[in-house]
């Protein structure tokens, strides 16, 4: 009989050494680390309203760099999470096994969430000290936590997402489809929803009423985990205001992470070796 936490580490191991994970590696590190040193130029300048004047600031634009490699790495790393188990009759296997079958839904998120989120937050620390030196700034160590937090948030929110689509999907390719799918609307694609949105409600899109604007993109971003990571780093910086409270802020970040565990754990439990 195996604990949860032995499920976890067993998982996590087959996870992190995979071959996935060998292609993962450099991707990650051209992404994250090559933001954070190309970002940290002094000469650099960006068509953005936010200046890059401050670490954190530097840190924060890098941040959509991780949105492009990470989640997607957690898209390729959790696609056959379940699935694959299932057509191999290893779930069977796991599901007969006298465990709770909310510790086996714990297990298997952990395994999936740490295989990219330690490598994830190892190299933003490496680009943390990158912009330091180069920039000749660091930034604060709750600016510092703020970033790592919701980094590992993020994945998590993604990992969620994608073992759950993973449990209803027939097979691989489906799962697959379905998790990229999601990836590509938040990532991709939420400007244009917020675009389809702001037109239902009235607020022009061409910059003429940039309050407006700013505020429901706010709002809608609440919805989108890529979103909601955006809004929470952008509480370290003085310059942006899109005029979310810290409750509902809290109240998002609650619900992207509780909401999908339990959808999921009941998805396990409905299971049957």
């Amino acid at each position: 009989m195996m604990t949860w936490t032995q499920l976890s580490s067993h998982g996590f191991k087959e996870r992190f050494f995979s071959n996935r994970m060998k292609i993962l590696w450099p991707l990650l590190s051209m992404f994250i680390l090559g933001a954070a040193w190309g970002l940290s130029d002094p000469n650099i300048r960006l068509p953005a309203q936010i200046p890059l004047d401050s670490a954190y600031s530097i840190l924060y634009v890098s941040s959509a760099f991780i949105l492009l490699s990470a989640t997607l790495g957690v898209v390729f790393v959790s696609f056959d999470g379940i699935s694959r188990d299932r057509i191999s009759g290893v779930l069977d296997i796991k599901l007969s096994q006298p465990i709770s079958r909310n510790q086996l839904t714990t297990s298997m998120i952990i395994s999936h969430w740490g295989a990219v989120a330690i490598p994830t937050v190892f190299l933003s620390i490496i680009a943390i000290f990158i912009i330091g030196e180069r920039f000749g700034q660091y930034p604060s160590l709750i600016e510092v936590m703020i970033y790592l937090g919701f980094t590992g948030l993020v994945l998590l929110w993604y990992t969620l997402i994608q073992l759950l689509a993973s449990s209803l999907a027939e097979d691989m390719g489906s799962s697959l489809a379905l998790g990229l799918g999601a990836w590509m609307l938040f990532t991709l694609l939420w400007l244009l929803l917020t675009s389809v949105v702001a037109g239902l409600s009235g607020v022009a899109v061409d910059g003429s009423d940039v309050e407006r604007w700013s505020n429901l993109q706010a709002q809608v971003d609440l919805f989108s985990p890529n979103g909601l990571y955006h809004l929470a780093l952008e509480t370290q910086i003085q310059n942006i205001d899109r005029r979310n409270s810290t409750f509902s802020l809290v109240m998002a970040t609650c619900i992207w992470t509780f909401v999908p565990w339990y959808l999921l754990a009941r998805r396990v439990k409905s299971m049957q070796p």
